[in-house]
Parts: structure tokens; C-alpha cells; sequence
């Protein structure tokens, strides 16, 4: 068994959750983290669609972004629900509507997005694969963005360890712990962001609609997984693998797939 001691732990910095509270009002970072995720992911797809032959027009980022944002907070919610908690939500349904008190699934936001995408660019005639793929270049922004917040919350931690960096949340309790929300931020945000962003401006991987979709999933289901070897579980293990690492088990197998769709396709010709 390890030996712990709180003896150089890194102090946790106790950021307050509420940005700003006026009255009954209160902006969350957690909340902010949403709503910049999705403008800067928005900013940045205008400069994307200015190459040559973009998939879309800017008046479809401008109308997508609503669709996004229902998308991910409506499937986040209900995939949390369905995947952490259900039986708890069930005996108190007037619960599910409660958001305030957390309760969030990235992969609920992603099938939330999946069908939203899907829907959108058969009612624009937007090539599918040529639109997901730039929003796999935007996608990590919310992420990493998502994963600050869950660290000033306190939320999600990592199981107890004595590595030097560890940190005692207020909420898990008098052990030091691995900051798992960093871990996140690093590997599904910004090792991912700077990994599909360089394939996609330095190599001719954008002939290859569907590749860098394919990428984001897997680079998202491996990054997750791994870490999820650190984490404090959400949930009762199933089959020896926790929730996190049963739901991105999908995510890998279908980003292999549309890489190698994407290889076995000809390539879109240049003008």
C-alpha cells in the first residue's frame, strides 16, 4: 500500500466556481467555459472556411452554432444522466432539470453534436465529412477549456496518489490526489488541438474527407482512456473498465474506421 503524506503537496488554488453573482444571478466558470468553447470554436471556423472551395458558407457557421449549442447542452445532460445516474434521476425526474448542480457527459455532447451535424448539413447540402472534419479542428478548444473548469470546481479528480504534484480537493477528501482535470486538458485539448491543426495546415490530409474526424475520435477515446487509469471513477466499474473508458471505446473503434474509410477513398482533387 502507498504511504501518503500531505508534506509537499501542491495547494489546491480554490478558485471560486461563481465568476460574478448579482443577486439571484450567477455566471460559473464552468458556464463561461461553454460559452467561450463555442465562440472561439466559431472564430476560429471562419478563418478555416476561407480557403478555397469551403465546405460551407459563413451564414451556416453563424446558424450552426445555435444548433451546437443545444446540441451539447441537451445531449451532455441527458447522456449524464443516462450513463452516471440513472436510477437516482428516475426516483426524482424534476432533478434532471436542475443543471445548476453539475452533471455533464462529453460523450452525451458528442452524440448531442453527432446528430445535430448529421441533421444540419442534409438540410444545407454541406459535403458531411468535409464539415466535420474542421469541426474536429475547433472541437479541442471546448475541451481543454471544459477541463479548466472542472479543475476550478474541484470536480473530477484522480484517485489518491504521492506523486510530487499531487493535490488535496475539497472535495475528495483529507488525500492527496492526482489532478486528472489537467491531465485532460493537456491530452484531449491541447496536444490534440496542436496534432489535427498541424496534419490539417502542413499536410494534404484535407483531401481526405472523414481522416481528421476519424483522428479527433480516436485521438479523444485513447487520451480519455488513459487517463481514466488515474481518475476517481464515475461509476461502478463494468468489466474491469470504468464508464469513461466503455464509452470511449466506441469513439476509438469509429475513429479507426473513418481513417481508414478516408485512405480507402480517392482523394478530393485540387483545383
Amino acid at each position: 500500500m502507498i504511504e501518503l503524506t500531505l508534506a509537499g503537496v501542491l495547494p489546491f488554488p480554490n478558485i471560486d466556481p461563481i465568476l460574478v453573482e448579482i443577486g439571484p444571478l450567477a455566471i460559473r466558470w464552468y458556464s463561461l467555459a461553454y460559452i467561450v468553447g463555442l465562440l472561439a470554436g466559431w472564430a476560429y471556423m471562419v478563418k478555416l472556411i476561407k480557403e478555397p472551395n469551403p465546405p460551407c458558407k459563413r451564414v451556416d457557421l453563424d446558424d450552426f452554432i445555435l444548433w451546437a449549442m443545444i446540441a451539447i447542452v441537451l445531449g451532455g445532460r441527458l447522456g449524464y444522466v443516462l450513463f452516471y445516474n440513472f436510477g437516482s434521476y428516475i426516483q426524482n425526474p424534476v432533478s434532471i432539470l436542475q443543471m445548476w448542480k453539475g452533471g455533464m457527459s462529453f460523450h452525451g455532447g458528442l452524440i448531442g453534436m453527432i446528430i445535430a451535424m448529421i441533421w444540419f448539413t442534409k438540410r444545407r447540402g454541406i459535403p458531411l465529412y468535409r464539415f466535420t472534419d474542421r469541426i474536429s479542428l475547433v472541437a479541442p478548444i471546448g475541451l481543454f477549456l471544459g477541463r479548466l473548469a472542472n479543475f476550478i470546481n474541484g470536480e473530477l479528480y484522480g484517485r489518491v496518489t504521492d506523486v510530487p504534484w499531487a493535490m488535496v480537493f475539497p472535495h475528495g477528501g483529507p488525500w492527496p490526489r492526482h489532478p486528472s482535470q489537467l491531465y485532460e486538458a493537456v491530452l484531449e485539448g491541447l496536444l490534440l488541438f496542436i496534432i489535427l491543426n498541424l496534419l490539417f495546415h502542413f499536410t494534404r490530409i484535407r483531401l481526405r474527407p472523414g481522416a481528421l474526424t476519424g483522428l479527433f475520435l480516436l485521438g479523444y477515446g485513447l487520451g480519455r482512456s488513459i487517463v481514466e487509469l488515474v481518475r476517481e471513477p464515475d461509476a461502478a466499474l463494468v468489466a474491469g473498465l470504468t464508464m469513461g473508458q466503455l464509452l470511449s471505446l466506441p469513439a476509438i473503434l469509429f475513429g479507426l474506421y473513418f481513417v481508414w474509410r478516408a485512405y480507402k477513398t480517392p482523394p478530393l482533387k485540387t483545383s
